[in-house]
């Protein structure tokens, strides 16, 4: 059971890598995708796994395949058995969950608390500051299928990790141990950072199913053979150069051509076209502003793109 005697001197300690094999007791809030694998991985690190909590089902079969002999229990039992807590829930759920387990006095003083949310930093933990918690924004970069295959992938992740600079070291030697980078975030740049990732990662999983759906309407039987060697190599692309790696139709401001795929795109669900307008107008913008486009071919394509959709 946590003494609650845990300092930020003693818990760097702790971590340090000079001092190994001493350990934490960890607990987990929350056994969806992330906070099972982010699990597993602080387990595998030499950490000890004393108690998490899942309300569905879903959550509770994957602590049982992550996380097995972990005993499953109320999220109030989880936080008294920890010395270190990780809240793995929902943006949306994250502040009235510190809230209402500061206003029960469950947390332990000296206790390390982390959450995982992209959104918030440590200054979500304020509502918890009478109780002299050790709070950490850990947030990992990568998108998670729940799943042992999520452990291999850390090893190529960065996690934003946001808290006073005290407990800096402490953030920094967790992500290590989970087998990624860290990335310092200051607080206020919090919803800018996670506003990024999410236009990146999450629109991205739209764009690339919206062009497999057109491509399979043209006939084609196996879309994602065909465009997955042309995404990655855009991406690659784009990684590496930005708004270089920009080619195709709207780039070279070929109206003609953007004009006839928007009357194709008509016939698909009634998501694409817009995207596509949208899209294709943004990148016109910044084609325009690097140059790569001028004024002259740019004014067609953005009236093209201005022009209402034509009814049946």
């Amino acid at each position: 059971m946590f003494t609650g005697r845990a300092s930020v001197s003693g818990v760097s300690d702790l971590l340090s890598t000079t001092q190994r094999p001493a350990r934490l007791d960890v607990g987990i809030v929350g056994t969806g995708r992330v906070g099972a694998v982010l699990g597993a991985a602080l387990q595998r690190a030499g950490h000890r796994l004393v108690a998490v909590s899942g309300v569905s089902e879903q959550s509770r079969l994957r602590a049982e395949e992550l996380l097995p002999g972990i005993p499953v229990t109320t999220v109030e039992e989880v936080v008294a058995r920890a010395e270190l807590v990780l809240l793995t829930v929902p943006d949306d759920a994250l502040p009235d969950l510190i809230a209402g387990l500061s206003a029960t006095g469950s947390w332990q003083a000296g206790q390390l608390v982390v959450h995982t949310s992209g959104r918030y930093g440590a200054a979500i933990f304020d509502v918890a500051a009478g109780h002299h918690i050790l709070g950490l924004a850990l947030h990992p970069a990568m998108t998670f299928t729940g799943t042992s295959m999520d452990l291999v992938r850390l090893a190529d992740c960065c996690f934003g990790i946001t808290a006073g600079e005290a407990l800096r070291p402490v953030a920094e030697a967790l992500v290590l141990e989970m087998g990624a980078e860290p990335v310092w975030i200051q607080e206020q740049d919090r919803p800018m950072y996670h506003a990024g990732l999410a236009h990146g990662a999450n629109h991205l999983v739209t764009l690339v199913a919206q062009a497999m759906q057109v491509v399979s309407s043209a006939g084609v039987q196996d879309p994602q053979r065909l465009v997955a060697p042309l995404l990655h190599a855009a991406l690659d692309n784009a990684l590496r150069l930005g708004d270089g790696a920009l080619t195709g139709p709207v780039a070279r401001g070929d109206a003609g051509t953007v004009a006839a795929h928007l009357s194709q795109l008509t016939r698909q669900t009634p998501d694409i076209r817009p995207t596509y307008v949208a899209l294709a107008r943004a990148t016109a913008e910044r084609a325009l502003a690097s140059g790569r486009l001028t004024a002259a071919d740019a004014e067609p394509l953005l009236d093209i793109l201005a022009a209402p959709e034509e009814g049946p």
